[in-house]
């Protein structure tokens, strides 16, 4: 898997309470297998998952539930993964929220882009869960 990101990855880091435990995740992803797998590795892993199935549906969501975490696929209908970043950075509350851009590509092209438009980390697909959830739960502790 790779990541870009601009959280510091220090080894061994634990956080005192860790605040990612029953966390929030909004989970934006237009494909219903990807989004039930996902899902439900996220709900085994502790976390409580609101679903998105596209661009428009991922901003009512992170305004109405206030997500600790967004995943955001790029690919999406009615307003791309980019352009519904940009419209969650706009909404009160959430400008911090972290975002990590899920796509298939990897090209430095897409992850310039995907950092540009407010994700604050890319990464590609096939997702290794455990790479993916370590991360989540460091960016939520970080998280103001």
């Amino acid at each position: 898997m790779n990541v870009t990101t601009t959280f510091t990855n220090e080894k061994g880091y634990t956080p005192v309470h860790d605040r990612s435990e029953g966390a929030t995740v909004l989970l934006v992803e237009d494909t219903e297998d990807n989004r039930q797998m996902m899902g439900r590795l996220l709900e085994m892993s502790g976390f409580r998952v609101v679903e998105a199935t596209n661009g428009r549906e991922a901003v009512e969501a992170a305004a109405r539930e206030k997500p600790e975490i967004i995943l955001m696929d790029l690919s999406l209908p009615f307003i791309d993964g980019l352009a519904a970043t940009r419209r969650i950075r706009d909404l009160p509350g959430l400008k911090k929220v972290p975002i990590v851009a899920v796509s298939a590509h990897d090209t430095a092209d897409f992850h310039h882009e995907a950092l540009a438009a407010g994700c604050d980390a890319y990464i590609t697909k096939p997702i290794d869960f455990s790479e993916l959830e370590e991360m989540m739960r460091r960016m939520i502790s970080k998280a103001d």
